[in-house]
């Protein structure tokens, strides 16, 4: 995993970013999700590296990154705190323009970058998404049951104890023999520190206020991503299912989507890194 790419805490103004970097042609960020660290981008980093100068951070408030200070309204975990680390990221690494892909939660970081930064962000890639507004007013109780989280997550100080009661039965589905031995022992760090278990689930909590107040303020405001959209979503996941098409949705936020699914679950870079690693490096590609 990473061969070669060297491993640097980075300062972004507010705090240290842990971040994985290296590789040859131009920046492509990859952003992870949750409840994942960089590592999750270990397979996929090696199959791009001789492509792209490949940046893999762990988010603020996620792994060995720094934890931002509380607020009620969550709004030092929001995704635009986020994507502005993003930025000073990138800034520090000699990057002044780049291409981003987000998985998860990190999508919602891509596309507030790709939204708020349009000098900066020169394509975006949104995995295993859609926007938060879209999410809550699409969904229904077939969602609400099997992704309770999302809102359990969102009440104060009963997610944190729920999961530092026993950190591996909350996270029982994570497994080293898919995402490898270092990504595992690396996650096993993260979902055992009570602080990063915070973290993570303040990034939630600001998916539910300042994120979705965002996103309502560009709908009101007509602002959409003009830079090309790549929208990809795992086949054995349920997002299809729940939503229909993900490129339809998108495209009432952005001028240029294409994209397609792929033969995985959730976990797609870590499930089927080769098949996500050739649809970035088509997409991200300047061939």
């Amino acid at each position: 995993m990473f061969d070669g790419m060297a491993l640097d805490y980075i300062d972004v103004g507010p705090g240290l970013l842990r971040v994985r970097h290296g590789g040859h042609g131009p920046p492509l960020l990859l952003l992870h999700g949750h409840p994942r660290t960089h590592m999750t981008w270990g397979y996929v980093a090696g199959l791009l590296s001789s492509h792209f100068t490949i940046v893999c951070p762990d988010l603020r408030g996620f792994g060995k990154s720094f934890q931002p200070i509380d607020s009620e309204d969550s709004r030092h975990s929001s995704k635009r705190a986020k994507a502005l680390d993003c930025v000073e990221l990138m800034q520090a690494l000699g990057h002044r323009t780049f291409a981003v892909a987000g998985h998860d939660r990190g999508s919602y970081v891509a596309f507030r970058l790709a939204m708020e930064h349009p000098e900066t962000v020169t394509k975006v890639g949104v995995i295993d998404s859609i926007p938060i507004l879209e999410h809550l007013e699409r969904m229904d109780w077939r969602f609400a049951r099997d992704w309770y989280h999302c809102f359990f997550f969102a009440q104060s100080e009963k997610p944190e104890q729920a999961i530092n009661a026993d950190p591996l039965a909350w996270y029982s589905a994570i497994c080293p023999d898919i995402m490898g031995e270092e990504a595992y022992d690396d996650l096993l760090t993260a979902i055992h520190n009570p602080a990063v278990v915070h973290g993570m689930i303040e990034d939630y909590r600001a998916g539910l206020t300042v994120d979705r107040e965002d996103e309502l303020q560009d709908r009101v405001a007509g602002r959409r991503i003009t830079c090309p959209m790549l929208c990809l979503w795992s086949t054995g996941d349920d997002l299809e299912h729940f939503f229909g098409d993900p490129r339809e949705i998108w495209r009432s936020w952005a001028t240029n989507v294409t994209g397609h699914g792929i033969e995985s679950g959730h976990h797609v870079a870590e499930e089927n890194p080769v098949d996500l690693a050739n649809s970035l490096r088509f997409f991200f590609s300047d061939e």
